[in-house]
């Protein structure tokens, strides 16, 4: 999943388990990943009842570790208490998240600045892709969530609420772009850099970023356009309200500098507590007497934000120990893996081995998320607005484009800088 900062490190640190070492097995593989493959599975193919077949797989696979395996941190319900006191952080970030920047995507559209967008956007389908461009410039030094919902909200209104599904593919491949080279615009390339990575070692992952949002943008982009043009823009427009507009930038500033101050000044906080989701919220309940947070909106949006905390637990609870070993084959692999498994433990994983050219698996474990909709948080959080994207196989074929982009970015990317692998980071 992506954009929770400092605190997936710690979060991630109960992920080592023992790949088939003193597991069951089923042909040589731990019966765990059969079980949450199955999961993945039934999500794919029950899209209307993704939170049940989701808590259901949660259930059977807590179940089994517990009579079976034991988890990372002990055996029984003391090693549950113990894994769960692990991932806490990452979790009650990743719910504040959704929750708050759902909300905070409704101040947005309530400003009525997506009104009068249709006057600054161009005619015909290079509108919706320099929307896309937006996006990803945005995301490149905000939660991608954040990016993606504001993407999503302006989305609804100028093409008039019907937004094609590729094109929905293509905003969440955008905010994910638009973070992978740069250490303050995703959760992966956040952690890179708290563990030592120079900031200066992802940034060519632009590159293949840039690319992939050319290739998946434009064909999205005309989707888009022949399903629902860019609408004209009213004289009935309404004023826009710049109080909302203050609201948005409150709590995106606060969001900001409590990452900065976390995970740069104040060391090692964020790790313990979740710092920037708290502060999302904080910032929402301070700007209330100036104009209220639709309210009515979070039991709809608890419900996808339950569906994605427990994929994201159940992948915590997967016996992965360690990657192949690295190679540009492996990273390209690894975003492949990321579309179904949270790319948190990948990247913690991949830090703790070393050998990677950062870059480009920034972009990888960064942009593979986008190729189904529950891949990364960003796709998660726009179902929320957008129910029909709760299908994955309807996703991968109207977003068709996003795997080709993704595959073209990362061929570009090696062509122009090759891959280029760093010595494992001194501990």
């Amino acid at each position: 999943m992506h954009t929770l900062d400092g605190a997936a490190a710690a979060a991630v640190s109960g992920t080592a388990g023992l790949l088939g070492g003193g597991w069951p097995t089923l042909f040589g593989i731990p019966v765990d990943f059969f079980l949450f493959a199955c999961t993945l599975i039934g999500v794919a193919l029950f899209h209307h009842h993704t939170l049940r077949v989701a808590l259901t797989g949660l259930t059977v696979i807590v179940v089994y570790k517990i009579l079976f395996t034991g988890f990372h941190a002990g055996s029984g319900l003391v090693g549950l208490l113990g894994h769960l006191q692990h991932e806490w952080v990452i979790l009650t970030n990743l719910l504040c998240l959704l929750l708050g920047f759902g909300l905070l995507a409704n101040h947005f559209e309530r400003s009525y600045v997506p009104e009068i967008l249709p006057r600054v956007l161009p005619s015909g389908w290079v509108g919706g892709f320099v929307l896309l461009v937006l996006i990803a410039l945005l995301s490149s030094f905000l939660d991608n969530i954040a990016a993606a919902l504001i993407g999503g909200t302006i989305a609804n209104i100028v093409f008039d609420k019907k937004v094609h599904i590729g094109y929905l593919a293509a905003i969440v491949a955008a905010s994910n772009a638009g973070g992978a080279g740069s250490v303050v615009g995703d959760t992966t390339t956040t952690m890179m850099w708290i563990s030592g990575v120079n900031p200066l070692d992802v940034t060519h992952a632009f590159i293949a970023s840039v690319v992939a949002l050319v290739v998946c943008g434009v064909p999205a982009a005309m989707q888009q356009h022949a399903l629902q043009p860019i609408g004209a823009a009213t004289a009935e427009a309404h004023p826009v309200d710049g109080a909302r507009i203050a609201i948005v930038f409150f709590i995106l500033t606060l969001a900001i500098l409590s990452n900065v101050l976390a995970n740069v000044v104040f060391v090692g906080v964020a790790d313990n507590f979740p710092v920037i989701g708290v502060a999302v919220w904080v910032a929402l309940l301070l700007a209330a007497p100036l104009r209220q947070p639709e309210w009515s909106l979070l039991p709809e949006s608890l419900k996808g934000s339950i569906f994605l905390l427990s994929l994201v637990l159940c992948a915590s609870l997967m016996p992965v120990e360690k990657l192949p070993a690295a190679s540009w084959e492996t990273a390209l692999t690894l975003g492949f893996v990321s579309a179904v498994f949270d790319n948190i433990p990948l990247t913690a994983l991949a830090l703790k081995q070393g050998g990677y050219d950062w870059g480009v698996l920034a972009y990888t474990v960064g942009f593979g998320g986008s190729m189904i909709w529950f891949g990364s948080s960003a796709g998660v959080a726009i179902s929320n607005i957008f129910p029909q994207a709760k299908s994955a196989a309807a996703w991968l074929k109207g977003g068709w484009h996003v795997t080709l982009a993704y595959v073209l970015g990362f061929i570009a990317m090696m062509a122009v800088v090759g891959w280029q692998p760093h010595a494992p980071l001194v501990r």
